[in-house]
């Protein structure tokens, strides 16, 4: 059996890595590479791969740095199973499309401003391919075996967002376990991840491998940015991921101004994508930690801004109010407009909902960069820029430690770390092997593992 790293190596995006035996192949993640530059041509390169003998594709969870790339290797001509949780297959019919509808926007905005070095900008993929790429789906439950060729899989939850899994392989005499990314055990949502079973290898996340999360109250750290926020007569801005993230944000805010800790503000949720996926929470409430009713507060907090238009209006209003818009890493979206219209102005404040992959807009900001780029213009960032880094969907470095202690990992298990930046992975090795006896390696790109 061979393990490739295509992707999620020494960075937290691209997510991809193939598994063989020598009659089955399998793709576990299929992500996109997202932030710098020089990762984001990647999207651009064929895979190595045969896409004819790829038997199927395991999905770990809808975040687009591990489902992302699913449209693109569908439009390569990949036509077989794609096996997920069932709400990870219902978040992934929101995101994909529109991935592709951005994609597509952003497009013909580079070229009706001439703004891209290409005469005809092209997405990577458009909104009607990601919707067909849906048709692949296969959805099953959590602990549900089901084989595809040589392996024998199930899934079971990582906590982190709505239907993410840690996907469990077996074949060949051999137990592989892919963390997928691992939740907090107190996540202010999600349940905590399930503890692992006894395997011979773990490719294992390592985004938070060199950071501990402040020991920080959330609703604490909220109530102070939105109060002192409004006593300047200014907007928060808050540029959350549509999943998970958002939804966190909502529920916090309904609990604040129910306790009356924060003034009743007008509160904009101006992300088509993340109102559609409030419905999920709803439909799935026995993966979340919420009641019914802290449900429907958490999804009726915000006035809803489905339209171009009414995302275009809230400019006019003038008293204090809060937006929250995507990407949670300003790397598109409606955000950017709304970025580009207050990040000048010093009554605004930007608050970061977790993690901001290196060489995104987000990343630069909370390293306080004095001005930014948006659609071509440099601007002035004179805005207040915070991060609420106990809103991450990761477990840190001593969470994931945890999780590993807690489960049946006999010593002398091989980790491969992957999904973190260099640093992160390095530091966490390190960890690991202080405090475990695992044989701890760092994955790197396109390199082979032989089981």
């Amino acid at each position: 059996m061979r393990i490739t790293f295509l992707g999620g190596t020494e960075t937290v995006t691209g997510s991809k890595y193939l598994v063989e035996t020598d009659n089955s192949k399998i793709l576990i993640d299929c992500g996109l590479y997202q932030g710098y530059k020089w990762l984001r041509r990647r999207n651009r390169e064929p895979l190595p791969l045969n896409i004819n003998d790829l038997d199927a594709i395991v999905l770990t969870h809808a975040h687009l740095d591990h489902s992302g790339f699913i449209p693109a290797i569908y439009q390569q001509g990949f036509k077989g199973p794609i096996y997920t949780h069932h709400a990870s297959a219902a978040l992934c019919s929101i995101l994909l499309p529109d991935s592709g509808r951005i994609q597509e926007d952003d497009s013909k905005f580079y070229k009706k401003h001439k703004l891209s070095k290409h005469d005809e900008p092209r997405p990577l993929y458009d909104e009607a391919t990601a919707q067909a790429s849906l048709s692949l789906f296969k959805t099953v439950k959590f602990e549900q075996q089901f084989s595809v060729g040589d392996f024998d899989i199930y899934l079971q939850s990582a906590g982190h967002i709505l239907g993410a899994a840690t996907a469990i392989v077996r074949a060949e005499g051999k137990t592989i376990g892919f963390s997928g990314d691992v939740g907090k055990s107190d996540d202010v949502i999600m349940s905590p991840p399930k503890t692992l079973p006894e395997l011979d290898y773990l490719l294992l996340e390592s985004t938070y491998g060199n950071r501990l999360h402040k020991p920080e109250d959330p609703f604490e750290v909220v109530a102070k940015l939105v109060n002192e926020t409004a006593q300047k007569g200014g907007v928060v801005l808050i540029p959350s991921f549509a999943v998970g993230r958002t939804e966190a944000v909502q529920h916090i805010l309904a609990s604040l101004i129910e306790q009356q800790r924060i003034p009743k503000l007008p509160i904009f949720l101006d992300s088509p994508m993340a109102i559609n996926v409030l419905d999920f929470y709803l439909q799935y409430s026995e993966l979340i930690k919420l009641s019914a009713e802290q449900c429907n507060q958490m999804c009726k907090i915000a006035e809803q801004t489905r339209s171009v238009d009414e995302s275009k209006a809230i400019s006019e209003v003038t008293m204090p109010h809060i937006i929250i818009a995507g990407s949670g890493m300003a790397t598109g979206g409606r955000i950017l407009h709304h970025l580009k219209r207050l990040v000048s102005d010093y009554r605004t404040t930007v608050l970061f909902t977790g993690f901001q992959s290196g060489g995104t807009r987000g990343a630069k900001m909370i390293q306080g960069n004095d001005s930014v780029k948006i659609h071509g213009e440099w601007l002035p960032v004179k805005a207040r820029v915070e991060v609420l880094h106990s809103l991450s969907g990761h477990a840190d470095y001593l969470g994931l430690s945890q999780w590993l202690k807690d489960s049946k990992l006999k010593q002398g298990t091989s980790i491969y770390l992957v999904h973190g930046e260099p640093d992160a992975s390095e530091a966490f090795r390190d960890h690991l092997n202080q405090h475990f006896n695992f044989d701890v390696n760092i994955a790197t790109y396109k390199s082979i593992l032989h089981i």
